[in-house]
């Protein structure tokens, strides 16, 4: 009972720090896409160039975030999972709530998009250490035959974040005029950001670490193991000597999905939104992406309970492959510039990938040991996170500009899903591993 408690406690602490730091990650695509080229960069662009060019600041983000997995794992498992998952929700706060306050292109000039390029670089560091420890804190304390669901309920955090997100941005356009917005407006759900930082340091003072690295902490190594958590080895490079092959099978495996999940939620509201695309209204788009992540949030709790009985590499492939079909699906759908329809279409397209994404807290957690398991599994999604996720929607800029046509994107889409439907071929079934076990088997 003492078990189920704290780790519903630690799921929920998780999802509530993943769902605002997702929010402040992803209020950033949403601006990329309908605010930024025209706030932050010279009115001589053209509208390509602009999006491109603010999709770009975008893409940055995600550079940034293998660094903080690295930093982040570092202080993780070394320190604790809810000191480093606390510290980067400060970090995440305290970056949104000043891109909120930096002035336009018109007053500030260069220095404008340079701020909201550094401070994108910020945002990028904080998520590569938040996502880590968000599963961490869900998945070490419950045990295996519910480590699906709890890692899960974590990973809800993103619909949520990108709910909130969106809802924001769409309360404020409709409470406000489209000059109001463009000059201010935009700015309010950046500045309530502040909040995370308050969570952040709620957490680091109120909760208790998992019972994985509590049990590692109190182990005493035989003569001649390494030491658990000080001294010895870094835990990046002992996880590279440990588990090369499967970091970059599990960041190959995450590929495919993070790419079709970006391209559903900023690509296809870019080109549903802007003049060069559809020119539909703002808030039909906005509307159409609440609308799926209403899909999105109850199908990636169950995928990840259905993981736990039927396996989680079996849950993850059937998403990729239903991701891989509808990507060329999705934009004659889009093309009918029905709400429903651009609804459904969206929706269809994450519910597939809440197979891919509800079991994977639990599949990466269960591939690594708890020495190295916070800087392995947030290296493996954050590296997964560049090509998969900060690309995306620039390339998928880039291939409309030059083909006008969104079959090469379906093609894009699908080619990725192949590819990591073959990784996670590769790697092992997790289903039994036991990560208590594996804590004192680390030291032993």
């Amino acid at each position: 009972m003492r078990e189920h408690t704290t780790g519903l406690k630690h799921a929920l602490m998780g999802l509530a720090g993943a769902s605002i730091e997702w929010y402040d990650f992803l209020l950033f695509a949403t601006a990329a896409a309908l605010v930024f080229p025209t706030v932050f960069f010279p009115a001589t662009l053209s509208p390509f160039v602009a999006l491109i060019a603010s999709f770009s600041t975008f893409a940055v983000g995600f550079i940034s975030r293998p660094v903080g997995a690295v930093l982040f794992g570092y202080m993780g498992d070394r320190v604790g999972r809810k000191a480093a998952f606390a510290a980067a929700l400060v970090l995440m706060g305290t970056a949104t709530t000043l891109i909120g306050l930096i002035p336009p292109y018109r007053v500030a000039g260069a220095l404008a998009p340079l701020a909201l390029t550094l401070l994108r670089l910020a945002q990028g560091f904080a998520v590569g250490g938040q996502w880590g420890g968000a599963i961490l804190l869900a998945t070490e304390s419950v045990a295996k035959s519910r480590r699906g669901l709890y890692g899960s309920i974590a990973q809800a955090g993103l619909p949520v974040g990108v709910v909130l997100a969106n809802l924001a941005l769409l309360l404020v356009s409709r409470s406000t005029s489209s000059s109001a917005f463009m000059a201010f407006g935009w700015r309010i759900p950046f500045l309530l950001s502040i909040v995370l930082v308050g969570l952040g340091l709620y957490m680091h003072f109120k909760c208790e670490d998992t019972a994985a690295f509590r049990q590692l902490q109190q182990a005493k190594p035989l003569s001649g193991a390494p030491p658990p958590v000080s001294g010895g080895a870094s835990p990046l490079l002992l996880a590279f000597r440990l588990y090369p092959r499967q970091i970059l099978l599990a960041a190959g495996a995450n590929i495919g999905g993070m790419l079709a999940f970006y391209i559903l939620i900023t690509y296809v509201i870019a080109y549903g939104s802007s003049a060069a695309g559809l020119h539909l209204p703002r808030s039909t788009m906005l509307s159409a992406l609440l609308i799926a992540q209403a899909a999105f949030l109850p199908s990636t709790i169950f995928a990840g309970t259905l993981s736990d009985r039927f396996g989680r590499r079996r849950m993850f492939m059937a998403g990729l492959v239903l991701m891989a079909i509808w990507g060329f699906i999705l934009f004659p759908m889009i093309e009918t510039r029905s709400l429903a329809w651009i609804a459904v279409a969206i929706s269809v397209g994450l519910v597939s990938a809440s197979l891919n994404y509800g079991p994977l807290a639990a599949m990466l957690a269960e591939l690594f040991d708890t020495r190295v398991r916070y800087c392995a599994v947030s290296l493996s999604y954050q590296l997964a996170a560049i090509i998969g996720g900060g690309l995306a929607p620039v390339v998928a800029t880039a291939l409309y500009a030059r083909y006008h046509s969104n079959i090469t994107i379906s093609i894009y889409m699908g080619g990725a899903c192949a590819f990591s439907l073959l990784c996670a071929g590769l790697l092992k079934t997790t289903l039994e591993t036991d990560l208590d076990r594996d804590a004192v088997s680390a030291v032993a």
